[in-house]
């Protein structure tokens, strides 16, 4: 699956989210797949709690943000950290 196919599995719907990406209209949210990853989470242990993802949304996810980053005006970004 080239990247254009799996830019096409995240898709953005304002009734899902406020319009946020997501993975195939679930309500699964790009930016909690990439912040588990973040944290470690292996995409095994993703695959293993949410049933809907497949291994291309991952993918899917990553190719997102890679597409993201590699604009040539990128935003200022606030970081929060938790505390």
């Amino acid at each position: 699956m080239d990247g254009a196919e799996l830019l096409r599995r995240i898709t953005v719907n304002p009734e899902i989210f406020g319009g946020k990406p997501t993975v195939r209209n679930l309500r699964i949210k790009v930016e909690n797949v990439l912040a588990l990853l973040e944290q470690g989470v292996t995409p095994e242990e993703l695959l293993a709690d949410f049933p809907d993802l497949e291994p291309e949304d991952i993918k899917a996810c990553l190719a997102y943000a890679r597409a993201l980053v590699a604009q040539t005006s990128i935003e200022p970004v606030n970081i929060e950290v938790a505390r």
